[in-house]
């Protein structure tokens, strides 16, 4: 049992060692992106809220069409439309595939605009997930210190339960009340903390995917069949659970002369729907706000109007039962099927509620009060557990507890299932195996080479 606690002592010291730059840069960007509906309705009150000085009362399409001249440069993708106080929110999209964000008032005229990149919620959640710099090793970087906080969580349950870390000793030095207090915190957060990490998951790289693909290819605990199958769309607005399949079509036969129109930005159709049409179309299906539209990107493709619990927009989410994706007919206006959360699959709307039980928004401010003490506490354990190592560290020296000499079975089935469970820390493992099998035997070598 001794050797089945140093080996988690090791990697739980080493993991630590690595992975905390990281872990700290996740947390704080969390705390910070719990408050950002907050943040940004302080921060850009004027455009959320404020009223352009031009009095005239336009139709939206008229409040469109005036966006479309004052950018030149960017087309409309997507129109959402929100409760009041709240104005109407256009995304625009340029050939580059930069965003901006322009609001217009109840007269539909143009109150301000934004640089999708700089708003506060985008820049959190840029350095969140993708640490700013984004790419694939960045993104597989990110979700790896997921996975080795988790371990790092368990193992520090384990080594505290093993030694009984909590008890008080009869003469606590300060090394010993650092650890004490380390290890009692950990117990006490390890399960919000690792319900926090894996509920952010769904969105990481490698892991997201396997769970997303198997939402798609067992439809009884995912995505459900239909008749008319979801949109393709990658944007935030359209619910996790139906944001990666294929969009349904319209009924282009009458119009199929007027080609040309295949773009996906600057896509246009004078044959399709008004805005305030489908508006109309929205309100007879009794869709109540907020929502967003997402526009046709061809001429077979349909008007997609969502409403979802994960959308990191302002005044966009709803509660998870009232997700819901509707596909309208872009020349008719005719419904033409829907997605709803009822219709998701067990694992489908564990991720509807486990998304906004991650950012925080899943019960009000009870849910960001209690992300924001389990993130500061992580912060602290952090903080303990370095302290506890620099009060053990013997000066010039790393100090790492030592290299298990005999194979511990109960700590490799562990792990392996841990890998299994998260694949990227599985793939991780072999690395980490193979160091330290080259660590043992330099240590063997040497002490063979002393001893003769």
């Amino acid at each position: 049992m001794k050797n089945f606690y140093n080996r988690f002592w090791r990697w739980h010291f080493f993991a630590a060692l690595f992975i905390t730059p990281l872990l700290l840069t996740l947390t704080i960007s969390g705390i910070g992106y719990l408050f950002y509906p907050e943040v940004e309705n302080k921060l850009y009150a004027d455009s959320f809220f404020g009223d352009s000085d031009q009095k005239t009362k336009l139709t939206i399409d008229e409040g469109v069409e005036q966006a479309k001249e004052a950018f030149n440069d960017y087309s409309l993708s997507k129109i959402i439309i929100l409760d009041e106080p709240y104005n109407t929110r256009l995304t625009m999209t340029n050939s580059a595939g930069e965003q901006k964000y322009v609001f217009l008032d109840d007269n539909y005229q143009i109150v301000g605009s934004q640089d999708a990149n700089y708003t506060f919620s985008n820049v959190l959640r840029n350095l969140h997930s993708s640490l700013f710099i984004g790419g694939t090793f960045v993104n597989y970087l990110v979700e790896l210190a997921a996975c080795w906080a988790i371990f790092l969580l368990l193992s520090g349950l384990y080594m505290t339960v093993r030694k009984k870390l909590w008890k008080k000793a009869q003469t606590e030095t300060t090394r010993i009340r650092s650890r004490r207090w380390h290890a009692l915190l950990g117990v006490m957060i390890t399960i919000p903390m690792v319900a926090i990490i894996f509920t952010g998951l769904p969105w990481s790289a490698l892991m997201g995917h396997f769970i997303y693909t198997a939402a798609q290819e067992n439809p009884s605990i995912g995505i459900p069949e239909l008749q008319q199958n979801p949109p393709t769309s990658e944007v935030n607005e359209i619910p996790w659970i139906t944001r990666k399949n294929e969009t349904p079509t319209s009924n282009a036969q009458d119009h199929s002369g007027h080609g040309g129109h295949t773009g996906a930005a600057d896509y246009s159709n004078e044959y399709a729907l008004s805005v305030e049409e489908l508006i109309g179309h929205i309100e007879n299906e009794n869709i109540p706000k907020p929502y967003s539209i997402i526009l046709p990107s061809s001429e077979e493709g349909v008007f997609t109007v969502a409403k979802g619990s994960g959308t990191g927009v302002t005044g966009l989410d709803v509660s998870p039962d009232e997700e819901i994706t509707i596909y309208f007919d872009q020349y008719s206006g005719t419904f033409i099927s829907s997605v709803g959360y009822d219709e998701y699959g067990i694992l489908g709307k564990w991720f509807t509620w486990g998304i906004p039980l991650h950012e925080g928004h899943l019960f009000g401010w009870a849910n960001k009060i209690i992300n924001l003490f389990v993130c500061l506490a992580f912060l602290y354990l952090i903080y303990l557990g370095f302290k506890t190592w620099l009060l053990r560290r013997q000066k010039g020296m790393i100090s790492a507890p030592p290299i298990a000499k005999e194979i511990s079975i109960p700590f490799y089935i562990f792990v392996v299932v841990l890998g299994i469970i998260m694949p990227l820390f599985g793939i991780s493992l072999i690395l980490v195996v193979f160091i330290e099998l080259v660590l043992y035997f330099t240590k063997r070598q040497q002490t063979t080479l002393k001893e003769s």
